[in-house]
C-alpha cells in the first residue's frame, strides 16, 4: 500500500511573463504571457503523487477559474485535493515579469488568502484524520507563522515527521520559532543566509548554523554548485549534473524536496536520498512546466545513472 503524505501550504497560480527584447523600464515592452498552477507545497505535491505516493493537499482557495485551474492540476496529477474554499475571495497568484535571459524585473505576490489558514482549521475532523492518516506531513512557509507552529506540534504529538518547503528568504523567517520541530527543511543558500544571519565563504559552516537554530536536518541547493545537507550527525554534499536542454527553473527545488522524502521514505540514507532529489530536480528543469508531467520511479531511477555519489564530509 502506497504511503500518505499530507501537504499543507501553497496552491495557486503563477503568472511568467517574458519580454522578448531589452527592457525598457517605464514603457510597453512586446513579450509573450504564460501561466500554470503552481506553489511550493502543490508542486511538490504533485510529485509525490507521480512518484506513487497517496498525496492530500489541503489549502485555502477562492472561488474563481483560478481556483478551477488549481483543482484540474490536481487531479490530473492524482493529487487528492480538499482545499477550504472561500467563494467570495481570489485564488493566491504570483506574477512576474522576465528579462529576455530570464532575470526577474519585478513580481507581485497576491497571498492574502493563505493568511486565513488559521491554527484553529487545523482541529477541523477532516483535518485531523488527514494527519492520523499519514505517513509524512509536509508544509510550506506560504502559511502564518502561528500555523507553521502549530502544524509542527500536531505532527510531532502524533508522531509524524514533518518537512517544510522555505519558499523564500522572507517567508523562511516564519518557520525561524519552530525549527526544533521540523525534521527535514528544504531550503536554497540566500533562504539559508536569512535564517543564519550571514554568508559565509565555506556553505558548511551554515549548517552549524542551522543546527544552532534548532534543526535536525535539512537539504542546501546552491543552483548548479554542490549542495549541502545534513543529518544530526552526517554533512554530504553533491554536485548536480550538467543539464544540456535546461526549459525552465521554476519548481526545481520542489522537485528536489519530493525526490529526497521520496527516498527516505523508501528506506534510502540521506546520501543517497539527495541523489534521488537531484535527479528529480534535472527531470523538471528540462520540461517548460513547474513539475514534469513525466515524472515517475522508472524516469527517475533511469536519470539517477548520471547523478554522482554524495561526498560524505563528516
Amino acid at each position: 500500500m502506497a504511503k500518505k503524505i499530507l501537504v499543507l501550504g501553497g496552491a495557486h497560480v503563477d503568472r511568467r511573463g517574458r519580454i522578448f527584447g531589452e527592457t525598457a523600464p517605464g514603457a510597453s515592452n512586446p513579450g509573450a504571457w504564460f501561466e500554470e498552477p503552481g506553489g511550493g507545497g502543490f508542486n511538490a505535491a504533485r510529485n509525490l503523487a507521480r512518484l506513487g505516493f497517496d498525496v492530500r493537499m489541503i489549502s485555502p482557495r477562492g472561488g474563481d477559474p483560478a481556483g478551477e485551474m488549481v483543482a484540474e492540476a490536481a487531479s490530473h496529477a492524482g493529487v487528492d485535493d480538499t482545499p477550504f474554499v472561500f467563494l467570495d475571495r481570489k485564488t493566491p497568484s504570483y506574477t512576474a515579469i522576465l528579462e529576455r535571459d530570464g532575470n526577474l524585473v519585478i513580481a507581485l505576490a497576491d497571498m492574502e488568502l493563505y493568511q486565513l489558514f488559521s491554527p484553529r482549521r487545523l482541529a477541523i475532523r477532516a483535518v485531523r484524520d488527514a494527519f492520523e492518516a499519514a505517513d509524512l506531513v509536509l508544509c510550506d512557509a506560504n502559511l502564518p507563522v502561528e500555523t507553521l507552529a502549530a502544524i509542527a506540534i500536531k505532527a510531532a504529538t502524533g508522531g509524524k515527521p514533518v518537512a517544510a518547503i522555505a519558499i523564500s528568504p522572507a517567508k523562511v523567517m516564519r518557520l525561524k520559532p519552530c525549527l526544533a520541530g521540523i525534521d527535514h527543511l528544504f531550503l536554497n543558500e540566500a533562504e539559508a543566509a536569512a535564517l543564519t544571519g550571514h554568508r559565509p565563504e565555506d556553505p558548511r559552516e551554515w549548517v552549524s548554523g542551522l543546527r544552532a537554530l534548532g534543526l535536525r536536518n535539512g537539504v542546501i541547493t546552491r543552483g548548479k554548485r554542490e549542495l549541502i545537507a545534513f543529518s544530526r550527525d552526517t554533512i554530504v554534499s553533491l554536485q548536480p549534473p550538467i543539464v544540456d536542454n535546461v526549459a525552465d527553473v521554476t519548481g526545481a527545488g520542489d522537485s528536489l524536496a519530493s525526490g529526497v522524502l521520496a527516498a527516505l521514505l523508501a528506506g534510502h540514507d540521506l546520501a543517497e536520498a539527495v541523489r534521488h532529489g537531484t535527479a528529480a530536480a534535472a527531470i523538471t528543469v528540462q520540461s517548460p512546466f513547474a513539475t514534469a508531467e513525466n515524472l515517475s520511479p522508472e524516469l527517475l531511477n533511469s536519470m539517477l545513472a548520471l547523478v554522482p555519489k554524495a561526498e560524505i564530509l563528516s
